[in-house]
């Protein structure tokens, strides 16, 4: 298996955008990667957008902004659009994207599966396309009663501590969620413990992706690690 790596930037820090439709989709989907990239990556400053974030799940969501963060620039934005309604304000929620497009311009950005069943996840993936076209997008996935799990292509194993603080900070976090039966230590290790069995991971345990598009140049040859 072919292993790439983001580079290291020498004009400042690696710039890293998070999207989530809700309090809770960026950590479940991507939590643990965003751990890795803090572990390895000298200079990070992230933006952190959540489209439906109001009242107790907003302050939910700057906790856990800041744990998942801790220690890196940082920008968080929370927004109220009414939960499971994105598509009907899909003009606001757009002009959204616009103004975030004017505001920065990610190294990598993580966002929501296209294929999602949930229909607020899905416009917030198409308007992550729509609006940053030439940039490294990452699709995560979050579990649900829906049963739309796909099939990822790319793969980011996560060490022991990794996986298990990613666990504690989704409990720490979100105290609102703790009562549903889906949230639930079994529910995100298990989804970690499959991916990492198909990545082939020797900690045993990965988070997943989907990329839809990756260029791949030799002049990054002195930026890249390949094994």
């Amino acid at each position: 298996m072919i292993k790439l790596s983001l580079p290291r930037r020498d004009d400042g820090p690696l710039i890293v955008l998070c999207l989530g439709a809700h309090a809770d989709d960026i950590e479940i989907g991507c939590g643990g990667t965003l751990l890795v990239l803090k572990s390895f990556l000298p200079q990070l400053q992230f933006h952190w957008v959540v489209f439906s974030a109001p009242g107790v799940r907003g302050q939910e969501a700057a906790k856990a902004a800041e744990l998942f963060t801790e220690g890196c620039g940082k920008v968080v934005v929370l927004k109220d659009y009414r939960d499971g309604f994105f598509p009907y304000s899909g003009a606001e929620v757009k002009g959204s994207f616009e103004d975030m497009k004017s505001q920065v311009s990610p190294d990598v950005i993580f966002t929501h599966w296209h294929g999602d069943a949930h229909q607020d996840h899905r416009l917030i993936s198409e308007l992550t396309w729509n609006t940053f076209r030439d940039h490294l997008i990452l699709e995560y996935e979050v579990p649900k009663y829906d049963g739309d799990m796909g099939r990822p292509n790319v793969f980011v194993p996560l060490a022991a501590p990794i996986y298990e603080r990613k666990v504690e900070f989704l409990f720490e976090a979100f105290e609102s969620q703790r009562a549903k039966r889906w949230f639930d230590r079994e529910t995100f290790l298990g989804l970690m413990r499959i991916r990492g069995m198909e990545s082939n991971s020797s900690s045993g345990y990965a988070e997943a992706f989907h990329a839809r598009k990756v260029i791949v140049e030799p002049s990054f040859d002195r930026e890249m690690r390949h094994g």
